[in-house]
């Protein structure tokens, strides 16, 4: 009886590698994507995302590695490599002249589609963008920056590209043009996949099946959100709402844990009760057990318990310190300072 057999990624990077004049952009960078993953790319500014993008969608060569879009190599076949993918660039130029209607029907063009099949792509896109038929009428230069997003987002999904990429699409956008861009990536969850590049940390979380971190042309973090909380964050928080003297609970809390430390105290209610915050080294495990000797006791009169995981904001943070704490801005390592000893003075 033979094993099914695991299906291709879309995306396959081995040991990217890209320079510009003496920034090393991309230090040997390798992931997959795999079919119908929403992947969320983040990192600082000048971490190599871009460049990243860039060379996925074939618009830049890297020096050196691998990069396979569907099973292509795109050193070999970019110009097949690119019927796969729709690309949103962050700052997406568009004619204003051209009404919305007109300009998808010329990127069609482009793109190969003809007759009946360009017309049901057209509508199909203006639909999954929510861009009504008044909207799709109107000129690109009359848009707001939110509806031109969609456009652009419209275009990139013209072909039906087995890979979108989107670089910052939802910058400068307010929360409802977000949260359609968002229903957009979720209406093709598991038939498209993504590569969502964004410094809107909330909205990754909130989107992608999982994330990658870069900070200086290296990966630094990789995997889902409860991946990441696990490597990188030590402690376990949780939040009691209960009444009583904050000098009572924490004895009694550290009757049980020595190492669990309160982290914030406020008002919650009338009543007198408070939110108080603490964080444990031991796990949720010791946090429920804490939880059942406060239930115990009448004169705390536990309302609320809950143990809250770090944001992604919180990961990011950690994740990329280091790296920026060992490297300077062109991303070389820092020269260490050397320890000499007494005797070698």
């Amino acid at each position: 009886m033979t094993s099914e057999a695991k299906p291709l990624p879309i995306v396959e990077v081995l040991n990217l590698k890209k320079k510009y004049g003496a920034i090393q952009a991309l230090k040997g960078i390798s992931f997959s994507i795999g079919k119908g993953e929403i992947v969320g790319f983040l990192g600082p500014n000048g971490a190599g995302k871009s460049t990243t993008l860039r060379i996925l969608s074939g618009l830049i060569p890297a020096d050196s590695g691998e990069a396979k879009v569907c099973g292509v190599d795109l050193a070999e076949e970019e110009g097949e490599v690119r019927r796969h993918i729709g690309y949103l660039a962050e700052n997406n130029p568009l004619p204003e002249d051209l009404r919305v209607v007109e300009y998808l029907n010329f990127r069609a063009k482009l793109k190969g589609l003809a007759g009946s099949r360009k017309r049901e792509r057209i509508k199909i896109v203006l639909d999954i963008c929510d861009l009504e038929r008044k909207d799709s009428e109107r000129k690109i230069g009359n848009l707001s920056k939110g509806f031109r997003q969609r456009v652009g987002i419209a275009d990139s999904l013209l072909a039906e590209p087995r890979l979108v990429i989107l670089d910052e699409p939802t910058i400068g956008l307010d929360p409802r043009q977000s949260a359609i861009t968002r229903k957009m990536m979720e209406r093709l969850r598991g038939e498209v996949s993504f590569l969502l590049s964004s410094h809107i940390l909330s909205e990754v979380e909130a989107c992608c099946d999982r994330m990658i971190i870069l900070s200086h042309g290296q990966i630094v973090a990789e995997g889902t959100l409860l991946d990441l909380q696990k490597e990188f964050i030590n402690s376990t928080v949780f939040e009691i709402v209960s009444l009583g003297n904050r000098i009572e609970l924490q004895r009694v809390i550290r009757k049980i844990d020595d190492t669990c430390e309160l982290i914030q105290d406020d008002p919650v209610e009338v009543t007198g009760k408070r939110r108080f915050t603490f964080a444990t080294e031991k796990g949720s495990d010791i946090a429920e057990s804490i939880l059942k000797r406060l239930l115990e006791v009448d004169q705390f009169r536990v309302s609320e318990f809950q143990i809250t995981r770090p944001d992604l904001e919180t990961i990011f943070l950690r994740a990329t310190k280091k790296n920026w704490e060992d490297q300077d801005f062109l991303g070389r390592n820092k020269k260490r300072p050397k320890i000499t000893s007494e005797k070698n003075k």
